[in-house]
């Protein structure tokens, strides 16, 4: 699978930022009144602009599609917007939300540093932020921050890795993005349990960034030097199959292989004895959680919750990956 180009945009005016937010709002277009798109009548109009990474990942999808979802069934209008985990286009799609007084946004954001300004920015102008699946290194800005419990999730597949592997063996490690904490903290949950087992030998760590065309590459490499590689650890499913289909490549349909996300493409990989197990996170109950947050809210000045907040992830494997469908279970 070839890696999705990335186009950068370069506004020229506030206008242009705002249109940028509708032409990348789902479907192409934007769901918001004309009166919501200028705020006649109220200081904030009825508007909700939900922001993440791109959508071509089918866990951004999902969560954009439950806040969209979630966010229409209680009134509000909504707008959906990637920014590519590009900072500057996710500066400019939080200006243009400002610039239209949203009522608040939801974001996954594109980096734990490189959104602080951004979200402050939002919150002096007085539209509350409420971010999903990753954090800030600040807190006192967003009105939540809302994630998966990312270590009790990666000591969950961890512990399955170590069963599948009988406690001995040669891995690989694929991480994430060095700018998103979750990647740290997966990486450490790892550790925390596969550290207990000495005859568990790392072979390799590397970033794979998240990415599959990324891992399939690393992955290729790693096993020519080391052909005796018998697991792979993933911090997400879009890495874990980018092992996986290198590892078909090389006919090593042998090596245990677990991953994180909860996909649909990692369950059916599981379904078809490829893959060991994943660590579901919840991406549509954490930003149906926002936006019930957002509109309590905008409707008392409180969320009643404290602003860092954690959800409990579930192990997918052969004996329960049935009950799993799009990031949720069902």
């Amino acid at each position: 699978m070839s890696p999705v180009k990335r186009h950068r945009f370069a506004p020229t005016s506030a206008a242009f930022t705002a249109g940028l937010l509708l032409m990348t709002a789902c479907g192409g277009s934007d769901d918001s009144s004309s009166k919501a798109r200028t705020g006649e009548g109220s200081s904030h109009n009825n508007l909700i602009a939900i922001i993440t990474p791109s959508q071509d990942n089918p866990f951004f999808k999902a969560e954009a599609d439950s806040a969209k979802k979630k966010a229409g069934s209680l009134g509000y209008k909504t707008s959906v917007a990637s920014h590519d985990d590009d900072p500057n286009k996710q500066s400019e799609l939080i200006d243009a939300a400002i610039s239209r007084k949203a009522a608040a946004i939801i974001l996954d954001n594109a980096g734990a540093d490189a959104s602080i300004g951004p979200v402050r920015k939002a919150t002096k102008a007085g539209i509350p932020v409420f971010l999903i699946d990753r954090e800030i290194n600040e807190t006192g800005i967003a009105e939540a921050q809302i994630v998966s419990n990312n270590s009790q999730g990666a000591q969950l597949a961890a512990q399955e890795f170590v069963t599948a592997m009988k406690g001995k063996g040669q891995y690989v490690e694929f991480t994430g993005k060095e700018s998103d904490t979750n990647a740290s903290v997966r990486s450490k949950g790892f550790a925390d349990v596969i550290s207990q087992y000495p005859d568990l030998k790392q072979a390799a760590k590397q970033t794979a960034n998240w990415d599959q065309q990324e891992a399939f590459t690393k992955m290729e490499t790693i096993l020519q030097r080391n052909p005796k590689i018998q697991g792979v650890i993933a911090g997400n499913d879009t890495m874990a199959l980018g092992a996986i289909a290198a590892l078909k490549s090389a006919k090593r349909t042998d090596v245990v292989v677990v991953g994180f996300d909860g996909s649909p493409d990692a369950i059916a990989q599981i379904k078809a004895g490829a893959m060991t197990a994943t660590a579901l996170q919840p991406a549509a109950l954490g930003a149906e959680r926002a936006v019930e947050q957002a509109d309590r809210f905008v409707k008392t000045g409180k969320t009643g919750q404290p602003e860092k907040q954690a959800i409990d992830c579930e192990l997918i494997t052969s004996a329960n990956a049935d009950e799993f469908g799009v990031f949720a279970k069902l």
